[in-house]
């Protein structure tokens, strides 16, 4: 017997929620039956180019889908997502995950009690090369991050710690594994009313810091995560899906030829399509997701301390 395709809609359909429509609609065992979106005229636009139908409102929608993206402002998550998890509908809502912990623990509740599925979109845990560099991180001492690009047209409702620096925050945690110990970050406000430009040194109870750096007035764009172990050096680049992992092959090194160099040939893979899978298989199996809300709250509160450490 044929298994039952997941009726899917997409809320916010801007700059990423279209690529959440797109993606859906590509995927077998999925039915895109709708986009919701305050803007008619690009609502009616993506729903033409993807073969489904727009609404204005989301009230219209709930009882046609068994799961929602949430890729609207992070203002209007809480109150958007709050409704579709309290009908049971398994909800995915992208990063950060409210921009309030009191809200995003309450999102954690309903979905609990409602057996409902909670994921948040922190996409780069589904970059290959993070994947891949699983394998080789096993008791991180430093984590160097640089985060940078260019100016947006977009998320300018929060600053650059919830809108970039979150995600290296995501990663840093799914790592290290330890409670944070400290916490000392500066910032500044360029172009927007949030900080755009910060760099934050986390020092954990285990014994690791990680210095993280995020820009979004840079004119270049670099997404570069670099991890140092007691015998080994990982370095990630986000944007190009590249690993390259170097090893001590004796205590005593005494030339580069004592270093192993390995870059592991790495399959590129779309993040979003990734994650977008993750969830309707999350769906179809019951089953938890890669980044919970549990995951997705304990991100929000380390960047919202790193945010008011900034101010202070």
């Amino acid at each position: 017997m044929k298994e039952k395709n997941i009726k899917v809609a997409v809320i916010g359909v801007g700059h990423l929620g279209q690529h959440h429509a797109r993606i859906y609609s590509l995927l077998d065992d999925v039915e895109l039956v709708g986009v919701v979106d305050t803007n008619q005229r690009n609502g009616e636009k993506i729903a033409g180019k993807y073969n489904t139908v727009y609404y204005r409102n989301i009230s219209e929608i709930f009882d046609k889908v068994d799961a929602v993206s949430v890729s609207t402002p992070t203002s209007v998550h809480y109150e958007i997502a709050r409704k579709f998890l309290a009908r049971g509908i398994h909800t995915l809502v992208e990063k950060p995950i409210t921009a309030d912990p009191i809200e995003a623990q309450e999102l954690v509740d309903i979905a609990d009690g409602k057996n409902a599925i909670l994921q948040v979109g922190h996409i780069e845990r589904y970059n290959a090369a993070v994947k891949e560099a699983r394998k080789f991180i096993s008791a991180p001492r430093f984590i160097e991050v640089d985060r940078l690009s260019r100016y947006p047209a977009r998320s300018l409702d929060i600053g650059v710690v919830l809108d970039l620096m979150i995600h290296d925050i995501d990663i840093i945690l799914s790592f290290v594994k330890s409670p944070v110990k400290k916490i000392d970050s500066v910032g500044a406000t360029v172009l927007s009313k949030f900080e755009d430009i910060a760099n934050c040194r986390i020092a954990f109870e285990n014994g690791c810091v990680a210095n993280v750096t995020a820009s979004r007035v840079s004119y270049k764009s670099e997404r570069k995560f670099r991890v140092f172990e007691p015998d080994r050096y990982i370095s990630l680049d986000f944007q190009k899906q590249r690993l390259t992992v170097y090893r001590k092959k004796k205590d005593v090194i005494k030339s580069p030829l004592d270093i192993d160099v390995k870059k592991p040939r790495i399959k590129k893979t779309e993040p979003l399509r990734e994650e977008l899978s993750d969830f309707i298989n999350c769906v179809k199996e019951g089953r938890d997701p890669s980044v919970s809300g549990y995951q997705g709250l304990a991100a929000l509160k380390l960047a919202l301390e790193i945010i008011e450490n900034i101010k202070k």
